[in-house]
């Protein structure tokens, strides 16, 4: 295969990484919390062929970043929803270990200890938080009361670059190698959902164009691989 057919697949590739960036973001629209993913474009030189071809500068990913915009906050009455109106995260432990997250949807296990929708223990400042009977109020630095009992304080933390934070189900994140920093000083918004950063019509667009680049790329392979080596190969027979 010659080195422009390389250099067509790689760029075929980044396409196809980038369409499935872009299904991940509109999949989850409607995920509290979510913060969308930026990709980037890198060259990858390939020394044996460019000392042979002095063409061979294939496509590749050049890391994805989270968008870390804030999404709009919205009401949503129920008390066991919360919100960050500043930077950081909320943490949860997974059997995976502890992972991080700016979706608030949160609800009591049958043990009365605050958990995701799929069981994850939401930790406050001295691990999980049980709550006791009585009404449930949440002061804007986090901390719950049950009634006149105080539950806990939820436990928000931070990173040093929080745009390298790792996405993995959802609004999950994964800190990678970064270490987190608790915060002192994080607002909590009591029954109210920090809503998804993506729009529609953003990504939409973005689709659109990545699928005439992959178009276009997959078009390129075709000419090379039907047009220009088929002339190849009929004017070498021929002789």
């Amino acid at each position: 295969m010659s080195g422009s057919q390389y250099i067509a697949l790689s760029g075929l590739r980044a396409h196809v990484d980038a369409l499935d960036r872009l299904a991940a973001d509109i999949a989850n629209v409607g995920t509290a919390g979510y913060k969308g993913v930026r990709d980037a474009r890198a060259a990858a030189h390939r020394d044996v062929f460019d000392a042979a071809l002095q063409t061979a500068i294939d496509t590749t990913s050049g890391g994805t970043r989270l968008d870390m915009t804030a999404g709009a906050l919205a009401s949503t009455g129920r008390p066991l929803d919360l919100a960050l109106d500043s930077p950081g995260f909320f943490v949860v432990e997974t059997p995976a270990g502890m992972r991080y997250t700016r979706n608030g949807h949160f609800t009591l296990n049958a043990d009365r200890q605050l958990v995701t929708e799929d069981g994850a223990r939401v930790q406050g400042e001295a691990g999980p938080i049980t709550f006791g009977d009585g009404d449930v109020r949440i002061d804007q630095d986090g901390t719950i009361w049950t009634g006149t009992t105080k539950a806990g304080r939820i436990k928000v933390v931070d990173f040093p670059d929080p745009q390298q934070l790792v996405p993995e189900q959802g609004a999950r994140l994964n800190a990678g190698a970064q270490t987190p920093t608790a915060i002192d000083h994080a607002v909590v918004r009591g029954g109210t959902l920090e809503q998804s950063n993506v729009t529609v019509a953003d990504r939409l667009a973005q689709l659109t164009t990545v699928s005439r680049g992959f178009e276009a790329m997959q078009k390129a392979i075709s000419l090379l691989l039907n047009d220009v080596d088929g002339r190849a190969i009929d004017h070498l027979g021929r002789r």
